[in-house]
């Protein structure tokens, strides 16, 4: 007799010892799970890298772009009161401070520098709390979570996931575009990539929830958003996002929390906001920022026609170009001293007048 593996063995049914060893937990099948639905969301989370970058972010959010930041934002970067005193020369320190005294390593990581380059930041910016009181009615919060959805044409969309840190604040940020400006976005078209489906690069599932989630439970005292920072701290460059990806990443999370408000001052009904929603967004890698600024002016998001959504881009804007870690010696003379090239204080300009606006 030759070995016949169907009939050398009888088949037993599985064996079920009464009790659930979690190393060998058998997951439930996904037409199983309570979450599950028939129709597929697409789901942008924060380690998508969308392919088309900007212009596939535009299309999902029907949004009109416009290069550089409002005029709003423009004149408090040029108002001299806004400076802070010894502003380049604390500048300096808080970048010599991020790359090169905070850290034991010869050359620190971005995933160690990053961080401490935004938040010394940000903490020169909380110095101008006694010339504008108004700035104490803020708070900044690490890791929340938020979940919302939207239909874009054939498409269920959804942001969801963490977005980093966020700076809440008691009162909204003020309008960018008049009526007129809004209206007038009724004749852009949005641009298209075909052959390329809108929804490449974003994650399908069928296990997905619709009901919105701010992160921030009913009651929160510092219910408006008001600025989204995004760090990108990946040192290898494979893992690191692209600019342009980062920017798209940028306009999806500033959407994603500009229509949570939206829905939660207006109700669910998709319209025309009579009172448009403003969400500002900064993204940096610790040397190149990217700076936006998102108006929601509709959640009628179904069609290509009508009202679109605005939002306002300054693209790689640079705070040094180069950190000397060690001085740089050719024939016994420092051709470069320790510390940074080519700095450039306007960019914390803007980074502290988008910090400012909304009260001043």
């Amino acid at each position: 007799m030759h070995f016949v593996p169907g009939l050398a063995r009888p088949v037993f049914p599985p064996w079920d010892p009464g009790w659930t060893h979690p190393k060998f937990r058998r997951p439930i099948p996904i037409h199983e799970q309570p979450l599950y639905k028939d129709q597929a969301c697409y789901v942008f989370h924060q380690r998508c890298r969308l392919l088309e970058g900007v212009k596939q972010a535009l299309w999902l959010t029907k949004t009109k772009l416009i290069e550089g930041l409002p005029e709003k934002v423009l004149s408090l970067v040029a108002d001299p009161k806004n400076c802070i005193e010894n502003q380049d020369e604390r500048l300096l320190n808080v970048i010599s401070h991020a790359r090169l005294w905070h850290s034991t390593e010869d050359t620190p990581k971005r995933e160690a520098y990053c961080p401490i380059i935004v938040d010394s930041l940000l903490q020169l910016c909380r110095s101008q709390i006694l010339k504008h009181p108004s700035l104490a009615r803020r708070i900044y919060a690490r890791n929340y979570r938020l979940s919302t959805t939207w239909n874009r044409e054939s498409f269920l969309l959804q942001v969801r996931g963490s977005s980093g840190a966020r700076l809440n604040a008691k009162d909204p940020l003020p309008t960018i575009a008049s009526r007129e400006e809004v209206e007038a976005t009724k004749n852009h078209i949005l641009e298209t990539f075909y052959p390329i489906s809108p929804t490449i690069d974003l994650q399908e599932s069928n296990v997905y929830d619709v009901e919105d989630n701010t992160g921030f439970q009913e009651g929160y005292p510092y219910p408006y958003p008001h600025t989204l920072y995004f760090l990108e701290t990946a040192s290898l460059r494979p893992h690191r996002f692209q600019p342009d990806q980062l920017r798209a990443k940028m306009i999806l999370f500033a959407f994603g929390n500009a229509l949570l408000q939206a829905r939660r001052l207006y109700g669910n009904d998709a319209k025309v906001l009579e009172q448009p929603v403003v969400v500002q967004s900064v993204g940096t890698d610790g040397r190149v920022f990217q700076f936006l600024v998102l108006q929601l002016n509709t959640t009628q998001l179904a069609s290509n026609e009508g009202v679109k959504n605005l939002v306002w881009v300054d693209s790689d804007q640079l705070l040094y170009q180069h950190f000397w870690c060690r001085p740089v010696i050719k024939k016994k003379v420092v051709v470069e001293p320790v510390g940074p090239t080519g700095f450039q204080p306007e960019t914390f300009r803007k980074f502290l007048a988008l910090y400012l606006h909304g009260a001043v």
